[in-house]
């Protein structure tokens, strides 16, 4: 794949933003009690980007109630089939995450004009990434191999817009974005359950300033 291919696969609208505000908050959690609340706290706390997983039960009523706060952009994580694709889209998400290589979410995606970010962690799987032309490649789990890991693959995908989650903390992000990540994610250390699950708003928007001061 040329220089030229590798750009025109993960060309998207979504990038610009996406490079500018470089934190995806990642949400993980058994029960979410008010999501566009959550939205605003995070909103507040600098990050305007949400991922709600579909580990969470009764994901698409949580991602319909998200995309009524127009501060954040929403998005479905651990998208694995086509049918989890299309539901989100219906719900409202506005870009898609998947957790590997997954050619269905990737054709569902590219039918709705919706961004999907791959999941990969090889070379080869990055590849693989930009034939589904992924918007972004999530390398994941990216503590498994560190900031490092993200200036090697950038030699032979020069330009790749690789995203780092898993294990992401506010003492190692920013080294992952100096090591040429595009953005990164935020998990449990800003969107905690216990926190999404009182509904504690206040302390969310303080976690997310504390990522943001520490990663930016």
């Amino acid at each position: 794949m040329t220089n030229q291919e590798q750009s025109a696969a993960v060309s998207s609208p979504l990038l610009p933003t996406l490079s500018a505000d470089r934190v995806i908050a990642v949400i993980r959690a058994p029960e979410i009690s008010d999501a566009a609340a959550l939205c605003a706290a995070l909103a507040e706390g600098g990050i305007r980007w949400a991922e709600f997983t579909f580990t969470t039960p009764d994901l698409t009523e949580h991602l319909q109630r998200a995309a009524a706060h127009n501060g954040c952009h929403i998005g479905a994580g651990t998208v694995m089939t086509a049918v989890q694709a299309q539901a989100a889209i219906d719900a409202g998400a506005t870009y898609l995450v998947t957790p590997g290589c997954r050619q269905e979410v990737s054709q569902v995606a590219a039918q709705a004009g919706i961004p999907v970010i791959v999941g990969a962690l090889t070379p080869t799987e990055v590849a693989h990434a930009l034939d589904l032309q992924a918007a972004a490649v999530k390398i994941f789990p990216a503590h498994a191999l560190g900031p490092r890991y993200f200036k090697d693959l950038l030699g032979p995908y020069p330009g790749i817009p690789l995203i780092a989650s898993g294990g992401v903390n506010s003492t190692n992000a920013a080294q992952f974005l100096a090591a040429g990540a595009r953005a990164i994610c935020a998990g449990s250390e800003v969107v905690s359950a216990s926190a999404i699950a009182a509904a504690d708003w206040p302390t969310i928007t303080k976690r997310a300033k504390a990522f943001i001061e520490h990663a930016l």
